[in-house]
Formats: structure tokens, C-alpha cells, sequence
């Protein structure tokens, strides 16, 4: 039995109805900042519980146009994790800041306790990335820059429907950014983003700066992007925000199914589970002895599991002139060498999620 990591071909098998709904939209011509825009921001908003939600065309620019709305640029520096994504250093980089890393806990998000030690003159803002679906600690995060009152942008663009002592990510700072890339737990037909904010000032920035800066056509009231979330990528974000509840439920019993199962395997040791926080599981890591060995073993026993990441950012040569050497995060380092990704996600199947299990025990039985 063969365990694939991507589920399009399931989740999509019948496109039918969106496509009839990009049909009229093809027919009305509605295809810039159209009415299903309007209608999926105003979803979105209510499912992460903000005022407001500005559709972007990418998770990269919903963080990197909420950063811009708040005036860094550059010469400024924004502290992240060390462990992140690409695209969170991007979007800090694409308007001239330095990104400023500090290194994460056991269970893959920022180490807030670092985050005052890394604060300089230059600090305009703070991104902690809510990880795997796994929020961040918010609350000592708050403490911290209300002290040297810096704004926080969340990167939740793993994290939808993610809570932190009941509260959703995504509401804590002045902005958060979601991504809608095609695995997401929300996910659309390509490239998209999201930014949530309950601040007017905020969301009617960012409305001016995804828009090259117009407030009107005629009339343009600052130099912005073009940056607008697509009408057909509406669609699809329509046809799917109301699954997200279910599907993140799905997500999280799966997760239980392998932590019950992997919890006393010896070979492999579960992040922390914390009681105050809900973990959505956009991807489910685990630390695992012999990590290289155990992923070539599972790819040839027809198990699609992934490395998320391998070489850390910091260490990345397209990163070198920042500074960094070996052994500045020393947990980012250990996670980069030890943790494994396997496939969680709401369409597997019992007998693949017991697939996955055997093909683990079996490695660790040799």
C-alpha cells in the first residue's frame, strides 16, 4: 500500500461546481477585485475571528505588505525564527530590512525568551511564525514588545484555525498573514494569500498597498504593489472556508492516531504537547533517530514522508551575508538533523495511517 503526501487529487476530484462558479465569473467579467473577493475576505475574517481580511496573492506578500503598512523598510530590523520558511525572510528582505533570527523551543516555534536579548535600536517589528499548525507563545511575546513597543506580525500561514489559550492565531498582533498555496489546511488553485487585521487603519493601508496605491482609479494616494488576491482563486477559497473546521478536526484525530502509536516507540520522540495551545497539524513532525535512514526507508516502502528543513536557513549560502555560523541555533540545528514529516492530512484513509505506523515500527524493529 502506497501512502501518497498530496491529497489534490482527492480533495478536487470533482471540480464541477467550481468550475461552474469560474464559469460565470468568466462571464461577467468580474475577474479584478470582484465581488467573490469581497464575500471571501468577509468569510475568512469571520473564521479567524478579525474585524477585517485583505486578500493578497501570496502568503509571502500578506506578511511582507503588513510589515510595509506598519513603515519598515529599509535599514530596519525584524526578529523571526531561525527555523522558518523561506518566504518569511523573503517577504523581510523585499523591502530592505535585515531579518534577525532567534532559535525555537522543542516544539519547532520561537523561543521567546531570546527575543529581548536580539531587540537593537534598529528593531521595528517582530514575526513569530506559529510553526507546523503550533502556535507560538504569545502571551510572554506580548509582555516583550509592549515593552519596547514593537508590533507584532504573525506568520500563521501554517497555522489556520490554530489556538493559544483559546485564542486563534492570527489575533494577537496588529496583522497576521495566511497562506492559501495548494497544501495548506485552506488551500486554493494557486498562489494566494491573507491578511486579517482589526485595525481600520490597518486594513485601509493594506487595501491602498495591494493596489498599486489607488483609493480611486484616477487618484493614487501612495506608491503600493500589485498585489490582489484573483476572483478565481475566490472561488476555489469560497467553495472550501466552510470545510475548514472539519478539516482540521480530521487533521488533529489523525495526529492522535500516531501519537498514540509512536509515544512509547523507541527511535522516535514526540514534540511537547502543550495543553494551553490547539495544534492543527498543517504538518505532522516528530524527532527521529537515524532520521536519513529512516526516510529512505519509508520512501521505498511507498510512504511519501518529507524533511522540513534539512539545512537551516541561516546556514543557506543565499543567507551568508548575514552572519551567521554554525552553532548560533544550536535547537534549529538539532531539528534539521533529526525531525521527519509524515502525511496527516484529512483524506488519508485508516489503513494508511496504520501503514505509516507499521513501516516506522518496522525500521526501528531491524
Amino acid at each position: 500500500m502506497k501512502v501518497r503526501y498530496s491529497y489534490l487529487p482527492q480533495q478536487f476530484a470533482d471540480p464541477d461546481p467550481i468550475l461552474e462558479e469560474i464559469r460565470s465569473v468568466v462571464m461577467k467579467g468580474d475577474f479584478t477585485l470582484g465581488a467573490r473577493v469581497e464575500e471571501f475576505e468577509e468569510k475568512f475574517a469571520d473564521l479567524i475571528g478579525t474585524r477585517y481580511a485583505v486578500g493578497v496573492n501570496s502568503g509571502t506578500d500578506a506578511l511582507m505588505l503588513s510589515l510595509k503598512a506598519l513603515g519598515v523598510g529599509h535599514g530596519d530590523e525584524v526578529i523571526t525564527a531561525a527555523n522558518t520558511f523561506i518566504a518569511t525572510v523573503g517577504a523581510i528582505n523585499a523591502l530592505g530590512a535585515r531579518p534577525v533570527f532567534v532559535d525555537v523551543t522543542p516544539y519547532y516555534t520561537m523561543d521567546v525568551s531570546q527575543v529581548a536579548s536580539a531587540i537593537t535600536p534598529r528593531t521595528k517589528a517582530v514575526v513569530p511564525v506559529h510553526y507546523t499548525g503550533e502556535p507560538v507563545d504569545m502571551r510572554p511575546l506580548i509582555d516583550v514588545c509592549e515593552q519596547h513597543d514593537l508590533p507584532i506580525v504573525e506568520d500563521a500561514c501554517q497555522s489556520i484555525l490554530a489556538e493559544y489559550e483559546g485564542k486563534r492565531a492570527g489575533t494577537f498582533g496588529e496583522a497576521a498573514g495566511f497562506s492559501l498555496h495548494p497544501l495548506k489546511n485552506l488551500n486554493v488553485w494557486g498562489d494566494s494569500g491573507m491578511i486579517v487585521t482589526d485595525s481600520v487603519d490597518h486594513a485601509r493601508m493594506l487595501r491602498l498597498i495591494r493596489n498599486h496605491g489607488m483609493k480611486s482609479r484616477d487618484e493614487i494616494e501612495i506608491l503600493g504593489y500589485n498585489s490582489r488576491l484573483d476572483t478565481v482563486q475566490a472561488v476555489v477559497g469560497n467553495a472550501l472556508v466552510d470545510q475548514v473546521p472539519d478539516i482540521t478536526a480530521s487533521r488533529i484525530e489523525n495526529a492522535s492516531v500516531y501519537d498514540a502509536a509512536f509515544s512509547s516507540l523507541e527511535g522516535i520522540q514526540l514534540p511537547p504537547r502543550r495543553e494551553n495551545v490547539r495544534q492543527v497539524y498543517h504538518l505532522y513532525v516528530v524527532y527521529a533517530q537515524n532520521r536519513d535512514e529512516l526516510h529512505t526507508h519509508l520512501l521505498e516502502n511507498g510512504v511519501s514522508a518529507k524533511i522540513h528543513y534539512p539545512i537551516p536557513l541561516f546556514l543557506q549560502e543565499g543567507l551568508s551575508h548575514l552572519g551567521y555560523k554554525p552553532g548560533d541555533f544550536p535547537e534549529t540545528e538539532r531539528q534539521a538533523g533529526s525531525i521527519i514529516t509524515l502525511p496527516v492530512d484529512q483524506h488519508l484513509e485508516p489503513a494508511q495511517l496504520h501503514r505509516v505506523i507499521e513501516v516506522v515500527e518496522a525500521f526501528y524493529a531491524r
